[in-house]
């Protein structure tokens, strides 16, 4: 009964599939890597958000930084809620700190003072600069509606962090290109 009702619904499967037109496995690989990097970048932002965050409120020389960390902690730990509850809604895994992120974390575990300040903020505006790149992409190109959905409808606030990001790296010096170019390098 079981081989039965298997072999019909994989009958039915190959039926469908070659009524609806067969996306050939190349192109259904690249959908799922495009949304799947999407979301798994965007999940690994914001987790290392709130993690700097946080570092930042203890290790922040300015009070500026140590305001912005604890913004970072509040509107990324509300970032990361969404980000884990669309990749759920699209079979994709929660979120994970990816290993690049996790040796940013790291990097700045270990510094202190006004060092810690200017590469902190030099360091949220490279992010935040990413991140905005992310999410106009998904939204433009993503092929998972729910997903692209969510990025449309956080690409504002994204935005929105850049912006103060930039902000306050101006107000404690941080040169906010020289960071960028090195992130492209890999440094």
């Amino acid at each position: 009964m079981v081989g039965k009702f298997l072999g019909a619904a994989a009958v039915t499967g190959l039926l469908l599939n070659a009524s609806v037109g067969a996306v050939p496995a190349a192109a259904q690989s690249a959908v799922i890597e495009t949304d799947s990097t999407f979301i798994q970048m965007a999940s690994s932002l914001a987790l290392l958000q709130v993690k700097l965050g946080k570092l930042a409120q203890k290790k922040g020389s300015a009070a500026a930084v140590r305001d912005f960390g604890e913004r970072m902690v509040t509107d990324y730990s509300k970032a990361k809620d969404e980000l884990a509850s669309g990749a759920k809604q699209a079979a994709f895994p929660g979120p994970v700190l990816l290993r690049q992120h996790q040796q940013t974390f790291e990097r700045f575990a270990s510094m202190g003072g006004s060092s810690f300040d200017k590469n902190y903020m030099a360091e949220a505006v490279s992010d935040h600069k990413e991140a905005v790149r992310l999410f106009q992409q998904e939204s433009q190109d993503g092929r998972i509606a729910s997903l692209k959905q969510l990025a449309t409808s956080m690409l504002p606030t994204v935005k929105e962090r850049l912006d103060l990001a930039t902000q306050t790296a101006g107000t404690v010096g941080a040169d906010v290109t020289a960071t960028a170019s090195q992130e492209r390098r890999g440094s």
